[in-house]
């Protein structure tokens, strides 16, 4: 059984087709990565499966049943817009919300929790008094405190630094490995890549990729060089064979075009530079997801 099966789902807001014809499985156990340019169709697709959004056409089941009601049992949500109870302590926050879900053994999981997230310090200080990031990861406890079976994150990562998203890419993990179902929306396309079992993209309300990190790359071939050159990307200048450069700085992503040789591509840069890196690789998630999505996302060179 999948935990979650979208049919033919479709829907509109006025003459704007937000959503169209989607179908999409997600399987038990997996961590199911939804990516997609802003006003794609992402957050309508959660909010449709959280049954805060109705399609116009086609059905969504969870866990094998079709979704009724406003509540949904054992789904977890984290929405992209974060709301806390600013004057509640951080401790009786987490155990409303935990009552509200009918979890087990919600005190035992609240101090686990905090002190997994490093934040027990704050067990009793008001919401209000927190850092961004530790309201942030207050949140993620409070979606996730009654260890729920599915679990639906739009943009967990979003603002967090690196030791943060770090501790939720942690306890997302956790959870899998304890059976539970993960579904989340993101911007990070090497996160995604990384970490996601499947990858659905959205484009314009269809779903224009959908399956594993490695199948989707296969799609595109090796069509992609990563190199390091003394001269960056000035070396790649008047050399035949390459399409497009997105140069990093430090080290450069070359598109080449369909039928180039990289031998005399590698041949011509010689004849230039020292080369420190010559690599013929697939294209990244995110080299892929700008090519899909280009005509609404202008490409730039991007320094590391």
């Amino acid at each position: 059984m999948n935990a979650i099966e979208i049919s033919q789902v479709t829907k509109t807001f006025g003459q704007l087709k937000a959503v169209n014809n989607l179908s999409l499985a997600v399987p038990q156990g997996s961590i199911y990565g939804f990516i997609g340019p802003n006003g794609s169709g992402k957050t309508t697709t959660i909010r449709m499966i959280m049954n805060i959004l109705y399609p116009d056409a086609g059905t969504i089941k969870i866990m094998g049943q079709t979704i009724s009601g406003s509540r949904l049992e054992g789904v977890g949500y984290l929405p992209e817009e974060r709301g806390l109870y600013k004057k509640m302590k951080v401790k009786e926050l987490l155990q409303f919300h935990g009552q509200l879900k009918n979890g087990q053994h919600i005190s035992k999981e609240i101090t686990y929790w905090l002190e997994k997230f490093e934040l027990t310090a704050w067990t009793n200080k008001k919401v209000e008094t927190l850092s961004k990031g530790m309201s942030q990861k207050i949140q993620f406890i409070a979606t996730i405190i009654d260890r729920p079976k599915i679990i639906i994150l739009d943009e967990p990562f979003s603002g967090l630094d690196p030791v943060n998203a770090e501790i939720i890419k942690s306890a997302i993990l956790e959870l899998q490995s304890q059976g539970s179902t993960i579904i989340f929306s993101t911007h990070d396309m090497h996160m995604a890549q990384r970490m996601c079992d499947y990858i659905f993209m959205i484009y314009k309300g269809e779903k224009v990729l959908d399956g594993t990190p490695t199948s989707i790359q296969d799609k595109y071939g090796t069509d992609t060089l990563h190199l390091q050159t003394e001269m960056g990307a000035k070396a790649l200048t008047g050399i035949e064979g390459i399409d497009k450069v997105n140069d990093y700085g430090q080290m450069q992503e070359v598109r080449i075009k369909q039928g180039a040789d990289t031998q005399q591509i590698l041949a011509a840069l010689l004849n230039k530079t020292r080369i420190t890196k010559f690599e013929i690789t697939k294209p990244s998630l995110h080299d892929i997801f700008i090519r899909i999505a280009r005509p609404e996302i202008k490409e730039e060179p991007q320094h590391a």
